[in-house]
Formats: structure tokens, sequence, C-alpha cells
């Protein structure tokens, strides 16, 4: 395919450097966007009068024959091409003869390619929101089977504070919308037109920027012409966004990798999202957990690619930014089957609640609620946290735990404790007595519950 360009040229281009060169390996997956945009473009043009309205709609009427064309497979992608821009466009010319060619007035490749990103960034990023919003509401349904299900809370991974499984993976909901509203607010900055700009001075013909913007639906246009055609803020944005996912889906992971083991067994995974050995016959893996670990750290290289890309390049546009769609797409397509095989298998994952309540009663959670119940008969909080140390070390020396001392017991380490002690002490009354907002109690959960639940279903009305 001859080059566009190589009229000024008086050598053909060296095999090796139109392999190198070459962007349509990755870039013919937006050739939606550059037929959209370009079907905005000429509809623009034939509106100001820059090419006669019949030029228009021929134009206009072939792009989307031609979207259409390599939609159903008539029209396959030339990998001989430069990119997916020259091949839409070689195509056009080929089939409506010197129309085709007007499409290009008032128009660079560069303004071209990154309405492109931005256009089809911003479906990738409601593909992800979606995913997203099915995930939180995976963790809300879990939620609500096991708002009674006591278990360790912990830190430093020692038991700690009794707390809910609801509790528990109600954190990971926590996590998972502000995900949802980082990407509500990459869509945002993203969902601007940067086409107008020209290569980096944008054009002597008078076209209309705001209605390309507006036949795109997109928010509005780029202010400054340098910027629209070397700005990747939202592409990196995007990709950081994707890592933070990965982070909070891996931290997630980890726990269910934990929670696997025979040590925990807390859970179990369904024998669908489970793989065994090739050499044990016992062992049930937990690999799509593990594997949505490692994909964390290829997702992490791919925006160390964008930001190490961007950091020394000078106004405009330099080719250094193709390097930038190979990147994104990579993290995209990863975090999107992490997301779905993730909301898969703990959708379908058995919770042990009898595992759950004999570790909550073995770690001796309930000191601190022992010690906030002296505190309460009047003991400064400091001797009431020796008391219950102490009775915490009597406890493991005697093989016993707090529920299970006589009253005769506890009162040789304090004559302020009473039968009312059992009350305190009980796991199901540390948690549900813990009624501040944002806490374990059933009451606290509940209400948790309900405001996630609203906010699946308000987001979700606003992306259909």
């Amino acid at each position: 395919m001859a080059k566009m360009w190589d009229a000024r040229f008086s050598k053909a281009e060296n095999s090796r450097v139109n392999d190198f060169n070459s962007s349509i390996s990755f870039d013919s997956r937006m050739f939606r966007e550059d037929i959209d945009g370009s079907v905005a473009h000429a509809t623009m043009l034939g509106k100001c009068g820059i090419i006669s309205a019949s030029e228009a709609e021929k134009i206009v009427e072939a792009l989307l024959i031609i979207k259409n064309d390599i939609e159903t497979g008539v029209l396959p992608i030339d990998p001989e091409a430069e990119d997916i821009h020259m091949f839409v466009e070689e195509v056009l010319t080929n089939r409506i003869g010197d129309t085709g060619k007007r499409l290009h007035t008032a128009r660079s490749r560069n303004d071209q390619v990154a309405l492109d990103i931005r256009l089809y960034l911003r479906r990738e990023i409601k593909e992800v929101e979606d995913l997203i919003l099915k995930l939180i509401s995976a963790i809300s349904s879990i939620a609500k089977e096991n708002i009674d299900s006591v278990m360790p809370g912990y830190t430093h991974l020692q038991r700690a504070q009794p707390v809910t499984f609801a509790h528990y993976v109600l954190a990971y909901a926590q996590m998972f919308i502000r995900d949802y509203n980082r990407l509500t607010q990459v869509l945002e900055r993203t969902s601007v037109s940067p086409l107008g700009s020209g290569a980096l001075a944008s054009t002597t013909y008078p076209i209309d920027r705001h209605m390309v913007a507006e036949l795109l639906g997109l928010n509005g246009v780029t202010e400054n012409s340098m910027d629209g055609v070397s700005d990747r803020d939202f592409l990196i944005e995007f990709t950081f966004a994707l890592s933070l996912i990965m982070m909070h889906l891996s931290r997630f992971s980890e726990e269910i990798i934990l929670w696997c083991t025979s040590e925990f067994s807390f859970v179990e995974l369904d024998d669908a999202f489970s793989t065994g050995s090739s050499i044990m016959p016992q062992k049930k893996n937990p690999d799509i957990a593990e594997l949505v670990r490692g994909k964390t750290g290829r997702v992490y290289g791919d925006l160390t690619t964008v930001l190490t890309m961007m950091k020394g390049i000078p106004l405009a546009y330099n080719k250094d930014m193709q390097e930038d769609k190979e990147a994104v797409f990579d993290a995209i397509d990863n975090s999107k089957l992490c997301i779905e095989l993730f909301t898969s298998m703990i959708a379908t994952m058995t919770v042990k609640k009898d595992r759950l309540r004999k570790a909550a009663s073995g770690g001796f959670i309930n000191a601190t609620d022992c010690a906030d119940y002296l505190v309460k008969k009047g003991l400064p909080f400091r001797d009431a946290y020796r008391v219950s140390g102490r009775l915490v070390a009597y406890c493991i020396e005697h093989s016993t735990d707090l529920e299970s001392l006589t009253i005769d017991e506890y009162k040789t380490f304090s004559p302020l404790f009473d039968d009312d002690v059992y009350t305190a002490v009980n796991l199901d009354n540390c948690v549900n007595t813990r009624l501040v907002y944002g806490g374990p109690s059933r009451r606290s959960v509940e209400h948790q519950i309900k405001l996630i639940d609203n906010y699946v279903e308000l987001k979700g009305a606003e992306n259909d």
C-alpha cells in the first residue's frame, strides 16, 4: 500500500522501518471509533460548506458501509496498512473515488488519532464501570447472607477484634465504589473532542469543532490545539484507575487464597473456578485468585509504560505516543477479564460459617470488650487493659477462654467483675454493641448494604 506522505521522499521506505512504524496490528481495534469520528467530521465539513453537501453525504454513506463490512468480516483489515486511519481512508477512496480524498480536509492524523483513542476509551470506561457494578452487587449478596457470621478481624494478620463476614467483605465494596467514582471522573475528562486541532496549529478552514463534539456525544472541545494533540493525561488516568482496581482485586484475592487454605478454611471455591495438581490428587488450587494477583503487576507495568513514555516529550505530537495504545489496551483487556472472573468466583464460593465462628472463639478477640467492661465500671482504661491482658495470659495457661471462665476466676483479677461480664464478652454482643456508624453491628451492616444497593441501582440506571 502506497504511503500518503511518500511524495516528499526520493527513496522507498525500508521494509523493516515500515514494520517498525506500523500500528495497524493494534490500532485496528479502533476502527469503529475512527469511522464514527470521520462520519462526524464529514458531516461538519458539509454543513460548513467546506465540501458540498452531496460529497459529505456520499462520504458518510460509504463510511457506514465500510464499518458494517469490517464488523461482518466482509472487509478484512489489511495488515500491511500503516494504521487504521490510512486503511479506512484508502478503502473509502477506492470505493467512491476522488470524493473520498476530501474527507481529510481540515484534519491531521494527529488530531484524528487523539479523537479515536478518546472515543475508544470512553466506550471501555463504561464497560469497566458496568463490570464494577456487577462486582459490587455480588459482594452485597454475600454480605446479606452473612450478616450474623461472626469471624475475627485482623491486624498484622493476627486475630484482633470480632466482626462479621458481611462487614469484612463490605470493606472491599467501598474500595470498588471509589474505583467506580474515579472512572466517572476519568470519563468526564476523556469525553472532549480534540478534532480541529490539526497537526498542532488548527486549520485555516472555517470548521465548527463544537458541532463535531455534539455529533459524537462529547462534552465539549479541547481549549488549546497543541494540548489537544499531545494530551494523554486521560489515558494515563484511566490506566491508573485500572491499576487501583487491580490492586483492590489483588488484596481481595490474597484474602481468598488464605481463606482457602486448610489452616483457615473459611471459604471453599466452586470447582468451576478452581484447578487441580498434575501430581497431587488432593489439591484444589485457587488459580484465578492467584492469576489476578499476578496480573496486577502486569497492569502496573502498563501504567509505568505510559508514564515513562510521556515524561520527556516536548510539544506537540511525537511518534513515541504511538506506544500508548498497546499498553492501555493490555491494561484494559487484563483488567476486564480479571474483574469478570473474580466476580463469578466469589459469587459461587461457599462461606464456612462454622469455621468463622470457631476462629472467632479461639483468639481472645473479645479481650478489648472485657477491658471496656471494666472501664464502664469505673476503672481507668490503662488499668482495665492490664487486667484484661492478665486474664488472657491466665486463659492461655489453663487452655480456656474468656467466655468459659467462672465468675470466681474473674473476681480474682478484679472485684468489679459481675455476672454481666458474660454478656460483655459474648462474641455476638461484642459485634452488635458496636453501634458506631460504619461499624460491624447488624444495624450498621444492614445500613451499609442498603446504601450500596441504592448506589448500584442509581449508577446502573445512569449507565442505561
